[in-house]
């Protein structure tokens, strides 16, 4: 069994295309097919459902993939490490991030990083704050940056916290409460609004503030994108309540601070086990320790 031929198998399931799979990994079709084929012979099952339509996992290639992924890793993770030992940072940098995060310039970080180690291959995942939890403590994410209600911490990996901050509410322009200087939950509890879907951690921390204040609220539209919710904000569907460090990035929308405003707590987290040399950099270009 060979690493390459991992790499094949990995490249068609993630793809369901053979014909697309030898193109990302750069070889001629018949040669990644006679690959598995080989592969196949060898563990004694299909690994793959070919027709003419579709190609898809038997139940053995779904139990070899998660092993596949792991070896793939592993096997990266040890030249990562080797060219560390020679004081050279290389291999993959997979972050995560909610949308609204504002502790940080992450674009900036993220391109300084990117000039001090060009052999580091990053991505970026967005998404809710409980998928990138699970993601870091799976392993398929490095690092990830948090947005969680007061009182609450992440479960099952490392952090930081990077900054507390209040939520403002958001408003359309030539919206009656445009002109205020500040108001409280019970007068927004009369408006419609727009949030975050229901039970997600942008989500809790505004329902939670609301119910200690002892007013409800209509949630007339949940969206998971801030862009998305900005434009139903200014079409006067609902205001909304997003964090005072986020709505700068919106400077056409008139905000309003809350008296009794909800909180949240940003945080920064990585794996609970040894960090890549690449995410051991890039945390510490930060200027957080991985053993904190």
């Amino acid at each position: 069994m060979e690493l390459q031929q991992m790499r094949y198998v990995v490249a068609v399931a993630e793809t369901s295309n053979f014909t697309r799979a030898a193109e990302q990994c750069r070889v001629v079709q018949s040669a990644l097919s006679h690959q598995i084929a080989r592969l196949e012979r060898e563990l004694g099952a299909k690994l793959f459902e070919r027709t003419s339509r579709r190609v898809r996992l038997t139940p053995a290639g779904e139990a070899f993939l998660p092993a596949a992924r792991q070896a793939l890793d592993a096997a990266e993770r040890a030249r990562a490490e080797v060219a560390a030992a020679a004081g050279e940072i290389r291999g993959r940098l997979a972050i995560g991030a909610i949308p609204t995060v504002g502790a940080i310039d992450l674009p900036t970080a993220l391109k300084e990083f990117h000039l001090r180690h060009r052999k580091v291959h990053i991505s970026l995942r967005s998404g809710a704050s409980e998928e990138l939890v699970e993601r870091v403590r799976q392993g398929t994410l490095d690092v990830a940056f948090l947005g969680l209600p007061l009182g609450q911490r992440p479960k099952g990996v490392r952090g930081t916290e990077l900054a507390h901050g209040e939520l403002v509410a958001v408003v359309a322009p030539g919206h009656p409460l445009a002109g205020m200087d500040r108001v409280d939950l019970r007068r927004l509890a009369d408006e419609p609004f727009v949030d975050f879907p229901a039970g997600s951690a942008g989500r809790i921390q505004s329902d939670d503030a609301f119910a200690a204040a002892g007013v409800r609220r209509e949630v007339a539209f949940e969206v998971s994108a801030p862009d998305f919710m900005a434009h139903l904000i200014r079409q006067g569907l609902g205001i909304g309540m997003l964090p005072a460090a986020f709505v700068p990035a919106l400077p056409d929308l008139p905000t309003v601070r809350v008296s009794d405003a909800p909180a949240r707590v940003e945080h920064l987290v990585w794996s609970r086990f040894q960090p890549s040399p690449a995410a051991a950099a890039f945390l510490a270009a930060l200027g957080v320790s991985p053993n904190t």
